[in-house]
């Protein structure tokens, strides 16, 4: 095995570890680390959540005397400031490690290259740029955080072959198989939110938890302009995982006092649009956010630039209906070469469902 395999089949491994983070680090990276001496992994390591240690305190924890004169990768680069936690470059200096080598330079002004540079400052040998496409697409949301300062969009949908979500008469359970179903869950726990519009609460009553994933239920938010939404819904009971509910100012007041008398936050916004719910998200430190909603506030987000990803589910059936939803509402797009590409399309097959997953490529 080459050094550079060896170099790289190591940084696979600090991703396997930091993705144990996943959900609970926001709106902190997910970071793992290695330590390895004499060819051997003697100590690894990952961050859990914030306030808690980083990913290289516990490989070099794990490793202990063994981590002197040894190699640390890690896919991020090492912190060198104080934050909730001191820098990780003082430790792995403390620990007499020879060599550090890293995924991907943080792009967190705070970080970025003076972790390196600290490191080289005191003899120990960088090599950075390690399976780097891997280690930022693992923290594509905090990137996207700390350059655009707002969360990562996703678009969820799962449609028929003939691009419908739901019949002509709005029945939509369900679209995809089970394996689809179980997946979403899967993709909700990596998620800090997951927003749907008022008429999917109406619809469809969805629980938008993770029972069949491991993991911590998101934040689940509603959008509804006008409040017209039902007294009783899953959606309601925050005993299970928290909801909020966002609408525009003097809707419904006594819906409102009945909702937070049942734990649920309201928040009034005017005018209420996703640029703005996702301004409050960020400001609550979040950074990945699902949305699983209806066509219309698809587009809505899609117009306003907030959806960065896109992961449509087809299913190999076909519904027919001339006034049958589609995924995505109407974005104003008069010609074909005016549509929305994407970039690094992913295809996959999930059971009998296909699963496409794309970055939305806005004009500049």
């Amino acid at each position: 095995m080459t050094p550079e395999t060896f170099d790289q089949q190591m940084m696979q491994r600090c991703l396997t570890l930091a993705r144990q983070g996943l959900g609970y680090t926001s709106p902190n990276p997910m970071v793992g680390a290695v330590v390895v001496k004499n060819g051997e992994i003697v100590g690894e390591g990952f961050h859990p959540k914030p306030g808690e240690p980083h990913a290289e305190v516990f490989a070099l924890r794990d490793a202990g005397e063994n981590a002197a004169g040894g190699t640390v990768y890690v896919n991020l680069e090492p912190c060198n400031h104080y934050g909730r936690t001191p820098p990780c470059t003082e430790a792995l200096i403390a620990a007499k490690v020879a060599k550090v080598v890293v995924g991907m330079v943080d792009p967190n002004p705070l970080v970025s290259g003076k972790g390196i540079a600290r490191l080289k400052e005191v003899g120990i040998e960088v090599i950075v740029g390690v399976e780097e496409t891997a280690c930022r697409r693992l923290n594509e949301a905090f990137c996207h955080l700390i350059v655009h300062h707002r969360p990562f969009g996703i678009l969820k949908y799962a449609m028929t072959l003939d691009g419908k979500i739901a019949s002509s008469t709005g029945h939509s359970a369900w679209v995809t198989g089970t394996q689809s179903r179980q997946l979403v869950h899967q993709i909700r726990a990596g998620c800090d939110a997951v927003i749907v519009g008022g008429n999917t609460v109406r619809r469809d009553n969805p629980h938008l938890t993770i029972h069949q994933a491991e993991g911590r239920n998101p934040l689940r938010v509603v959008m509804s302009r006008n409040l017209h939404l039902p007294q009783q819904a899953h959606l309601w009971d925050v005993t299970i995982a928290p909801t909020l509910v966002f609408t525009e100012w003097g809707k419904d007041p006594s819906l409102q006092a009945e909702l937070r008398n049942k734990g649920v936050e309201v928040m009034e916004l005017s005018p209420l649009t996703p640029s703005k719910v996702m301004d409050v998200l960020y400001e609550r430190q979040l950074s990945r956010v699902l949305w699983e909603c209806g066509g219309v506030l698809g587009a809505q987000a899609i117009g306003e630039g907030i959806i960065q990803k896109i992961m449509a589910f087809i299913a190999p059936k076909i519904i027919g209906g001339v006034s049958a939803a589609s995924p995505v509402g109407d974005l104003g797009l008069k010609k074909m070469s005016d549509a929305l590409l994407l970039q690094d399309v992913t295809i996959r097959q999930v059971d009998k469902d296909i699963l496409v997953e794309g970055y939305v490529n806005y004009p500049n």
